[in-house]
Formats: structure tokens, C-alpha cells, sequence
């Protein structure tokens, strides 16, 4: 299964090596953005883009809404494991 990790491109950091600085839930993450980059959407215009992260690359570009629809998805996974984790703990799982 393949996981991917919504984020936000807030700079170029290696322009030659197609590298961005993307935020990631808060935290800044060097991301490959070779597979998001064309004649039609350069480097220089992803900054600002939402995207798709898998392994330190941007996978795709995606809008604000899918963002943070798949955030509060991943975050409701998260509660639910936790939940889980704490009900195997105390022995009702």
C-alpha cells in the first residue's frame, strides 16, 4: 500500500537538484519535486503548491480541500490506533 502524506511546498531549496522545503503537519521536510515539475508548471511556480508526499518525494500536486480531508483522515486513524493501543493495554482488546 502505497501512503501519502499531504504537505505544502514553501520553498525552492536546491533548484539544479529539483529540491523544496515542504511542511508536513507542522514540520519542514526536504522533498524531491521532480515528479511534479513540467513545461506547463515549473519549479519556481510550485511554491505554495499542496502535495502529495511518499519517501521524500512529491508524488502529485493536489488542492487545499483534498488536503485536508485526507489530514483529517489520517488524523482519525491515528485516534483510532491509539484507542486500540490503549484498549489491548488495560486487557479489553
Amino acid at each position: 500500500m502505497c501512503l501519502g502524506i499531504p504537505g505544502r511546498i514553501v520553498e525552492i531549496t536546491d533548484a539544479e537538484r529539483k529540491l523544496g522545503l515542504v511542511e508536513v503537519a507542522g514540520v519542514g521536510r526536504q522533498v524531491n519535486l521532480a515528479c511534479i515539475v513540467d513545461e506547463e508548471h515549473p519549479l519556481e511556480a510550485c511554491v505554495g503548491d499542496w502535495v502529495l508526499v511518499h519517501v521524500g518525494f512529491a508524488m502529485s500536486r493536489i488542492d487545499e480541500d483534498q488536503a485536508a480531508e485526507t489530514l483529517a483522515i489520517l488524523a482519525e486513524l491515528g485516534e483510532v490506533q491509539e484507542e486500540l493501543a490503549a484498549m489491548r493495554a488495560s486487557g479489553k482488546a
